[in-house]
C-alpha cells in the first residue's frame, strides 16, 4: 500500500513536470534558499537570504501570499523547513537553479523527493501506531484511507504545495511518541537514561514540527496533559523527560540557524506563533474551508467518519483512550484551522485529517468484532477500492 502511495506520487510529479508550469515558485525559492545555506551562504528565512533570493531573480513566493517576511524574517518557518526541503536538488550539486537546464523534468523529481519521503515516513507511522493500538485490521484500515487520500498525495507530490510533510509528521511523531514515552514509566528505572531514544526521538520530532511551521508550537504544550494523564503517578519524571525533549528539540533548531544569535533572537522577535482569529469561528467560509479539507482528505473518510463519529458517542465500548486521543488532537487542530482561516490554517487541517485516518481506524476495528463485522468488513473494502481506482483514474486524465 505504500509502495503504492509513493508511486502516485512519483506520477503526479511526473505529470506536472511535462507541464510548462511544472516548477512553482515557492517550491523553487524553498530550494534555492535551502541550497544557498547548505553552501555555505546566508541564512534562510533571514534578511541576508531575502537579499540573495531578489539577486537570484527566482519569483519570489511572497507575491502568492505564502511567506510572511517581516524585516527580513520569514515568520512562519525556521531555516530547518529551507533545508529539508532542498535536499533532494542537493543530491545533484551540478545544477543551479540559475540554469535553465534546472527547470528540466529532474528538478521538479528532486525538488519533491524530501517530501515524498516525509510523506512515505508518515504512512508508515501510521500503520505503526494503529497496528499497536487496534491490531492488523486497524493497521490496515488507518493505511488505506491515507495511501489513497488525494489531500496526501498532493502534499506530497505537487508542486504548488507547501512542503508541509515533514510538520505533519513531526506532529504525528510528537504525540504518539509522547504516548508512548510515558507508558514506559510504569518500570521503576532510571527516567533519563532508560529512556534517552524516545526523548531524544521525541525531541526530533518537535523540532520538525516547529521548524516547519512555528504555529505548531501548539503541540509543545498540549503533549504535556497526554503524558501526565498516561503516568499520573510520576507527574516528575513526565516534567523532566518533556522538559529534556523540548531542549533538544530547540537545539536542532538553533543549529539550523547555524548557532548565531543576532539572526536566533531576530528570528523568535518577528515569529508568528499563532495567528487565530475568534471571529472566524462563526464565519461560514471558515467551515466551507475546512468541509473542503476533509473532503480532499478523501471520499472515504468524508463516508466513515459520521458513521464512527456516531459510534463513538453511542458506544461506550469504543470510547477509551485509544480513540480518545486521536479524536481529541483532530478536533484541536481543527479548531486551529477554522481560526486561521489563511496561512497557516491549511497545516492545521492536513494534520486533523491524518487524526481523524486514526480515529476512524480505531472505531472500525472494533466494530469489525461485533456481529456486523462482515457488513463493516465489505463497507470498507468497497470504499477503499473505489477511492483507489478514482485516485488513478484522475492521475492518468491529468496526463492528457
Amino acid at each position: 500500500m505504500l509502495l503504492a502511495y509513493v508511486l502516485q506520487c512519483f506520477w503526479l510529479v511526473r505529470v506536472q513536470a511535462l507541464q510548462a508550469s511544472s516548477v512553482d515558485s515557492d517550491q523553487a525559492l524553498r530550494v534555492y534558499a535551502g541550497l544557498v545555506q547548505w553552501k555555505g551562504g546566508p541564512i534562510a528565512g533571514t534578511p541576508g537570504a531575502l537579499g540573495a533570493e531578489m539577486a537570484s531573480g527566482i519569483p519570489s513566493a511572497a507575491r502568492n501570499g505564502h511567506l510572511r517576511v517581516a524585516d527580513g524574517y520569514d515568520r512562519d518557518r525556521s531555516p530547518l523547513y529551507y533545508l529539508l526541503g532542498s535536499m533532494g536538488v542537493l543530491l545533484n550539486p551540478t545544477r543551479s537553479l540559475q540554469s535553465s537546464s534546472s527547470l528540466s523534468l529532474s528538478f521538479p523529481l528532486l525538488a519533491a523527493l524530501p517530501q515524498i519521503f516525509f510523506g512515505l515516513m508518515l504512512g508508515a507511522s501510521i500503520w505503526y501506531v494503529t497496528r499497536r493500538l487496534y491490531g492488523n485490521a486497524g493497521g490496515f484500515i488507518a493505511l488505506g484511507f491515507y495511501c489513497f487520500s488525494p489531500a496526501m498525495i498532493i502534499g506530497a507530490g505537487a508542486a504548488q504545495s507547501l512542503g508541509e510533510m515533514g510538520g505533519v509528521w513531526g506532529a504525528f511523531g510528537s504525540v504518539f511518541t509522547a504516548i508512548a514515552v510515558a507508558h514506559t514509566l510504569y518500570a521503576p528505572r532510571e527516567v533519563v537514561l532508560w529512556n534517552w531514544r524516545r526523548i531524544l526521538l521525541l525531541g526530533l520530532s518537535m523540532s520538525l514540527a516547529v521548524g516547519d511551521q512555528f504555529s505548531f508550537m501548539v503541540l509543545v504544550p498540549v503533549i504535556l496533559p497526554w503524558m501526565i494523564w498516561v503516568a499520573p503517578v510520576r507527574k516528575s519524571a513526565v516534567v523532566v523527560i518533556w522538559t529534556t525533549a523540548v531542549m533538544f528539540a530547540a537545539i536542532l533548531i538553533f543549529a539550523a540557524y547555524c548557532f548565531e544569535p543576532s539572526l536566533i533572537v531576530g528570528g523568535i522577535r518577528h515569529v508568528v506563533w499563532l495567528d487565530f482569529n475568534w471571529k472566524a469561528l462563526v464565519s461560514i467560509i471558515s467551515y466551507r474551508g475546512l468541509f473542503h479539507a476533509l473532503f480532499a482528505g478523501g471520499p472515504p473518510l468524508m463516508i466513515a467518519l459520521p458513521v464512527t463519529l456516531v459510534t463513538y458517542a453511542g458506544w461506550k465500548r469504543a470510547r477509551y483512550f485509544g480513540n480518545a486521543a486521536p479524536l481529541f488532537m483532530a478536533i484541536l487542530f481543527a479548531l486551529l484551522g477554522l481560526g486561521a482561516v489563511d496561512f497557516p490554517g491549511q497545516g492545521f487541517h492536513f494534520i486533523a485529517i491524518v487524526f481523524l485516518f486514526v480515529f476512524a481506524a480505531g472505531v472500525c476495528a472494533d466494530l469489525l468484532q461485533t456481529k456486523y463485522g462482515p457488513i463493516v468488513w465489505a463497507g470498507l473494502c468497497g470504499l477503499l477500492t473505489v477511492s483507489a481506482f478514482g485516485n488513478m483514474w484522475r492521475l492518468v486524465r491529468l496526463a492528457h
